[in-house]
């Protein structure tokens, strides 16, 4: 298996997760199959997806070509706003294995707290039912914040295996990491290099230039240093290799402190507070 594809994160209900996964948000459907089939040739063994990204059906179509047993794979998808509650989100579940081919999934996230809504945590409800029933290995949530994190303990009967959130050196959330770490949520961070806007901070430059790797490959064992899964999209298959060729990359605990200093509080993405749309494309 190539370079860090092999390691892992070991969730609270006893389930694995890839550390180093691929990501297909805006891969559109008719380019997913072969963007997943070239990275699960590479050996990524983790790909997430979501019912918002139109891509299932390619990502299911990829999985079921390569030829690779089941349970080496990892799939995640997620559920989007508009059908959120209790059983939309029983149905959702079973459209999205439907559009995959899969029977099941290995994680389900609820993608937003969509709060204007009010059905979070209905959903939520149901996601522990799949988990319950051995529907889904794992179930947890995307974007949630420390408010909606506090909320859910009160009404889960156990608190979610992973928090998927926007997470890179510009935006850290270093509260909501904390409020994972507190409760074992495993942190998932997606757009991990800040869609390419890290890579040209001279900071950055200058620890690849020291380290003789490149600022992408930096910013991502910055990612693992501190244990965070990553899910780095591209569709290019150098950048998949380079992606997972992270071994040989070693931070000093100056370069870290460093890259940790690049914090702006700039968010990318929509705010969870606010954010309502029940499909992203």
């Amino acid at each position: 298996m190539t370079g860090s594809l092999h390691r892992t994160v070991a969730l609270h209900d006893g389930v694995t997760i890839p550390q180093i996964g691929l990501g297909v948000f805006q891969v559109p459907s008719h380019e997913a199959q072969p963007v997943v089939e070239q990275a699960l040739g590479l050996g990524y063994r983790h790909i997430d997806t979501a019912a918002a990204y139109v891509n299932e059906q390619g990502v299911g179509a990829a999985v079921r070509a390569s030829g690779l047993p089941r349970e080496d794979l990892f799939v995640t998808s997620k559920l989007r706003n508009g059908d959120q509650g209790y059983d939309s989100t029983l149905r959702a579940y079973d459209d999205t294995l439907g559009r995959l081919g899969l029977d099941a999934l290995d994680l389900y996230l609820i993608h937003w707290p969509n709060p204007s809504a009010g059905r979070w945590q209905d959903s939520w409800r149901a996601m522990e039912r799949l988990r319950d029933e051995g529907r889904v290995r794992a179930v947890g949530v995307s974007n949630f914040l420390v408010e909606h994190l506090t909320e859910l303990r009160d009404i889960a009967d156990a608190m979610p295996a992973v928090n998927q959130i926007e997470l890179h050196p510009a935006f850290q959330q270093a509260d909501v990491v904390a409020a994972c770490r507190a409760h074992g949520i495993a942190v998932e961070a997606y757009s991990p290099l800040g869609q390419g806007a890290a890579l040209d901070d001279a900071r950055v430059l200058s620890i690849a230039q020291e380290v003789g790797a490149s600022p992408a490959q930096v910013v991502l064992r910055w990612h693992l240093d501190k244990g965070h899964v990553v899910i780095p999209k591209t569709v290019s298959p150098e950048r998949m290799r380079a992606n997972a060729d992270l071994e040989g990359v070693a931070l000093s605990p100056e370069h870290v402190a460093a890259i940790d200093a690049l914090e702006t509080g700039t968010r990318i993405g929509g705010d969870p507070r606010t954010f309502s749309l029940s499909q992203i494309r």
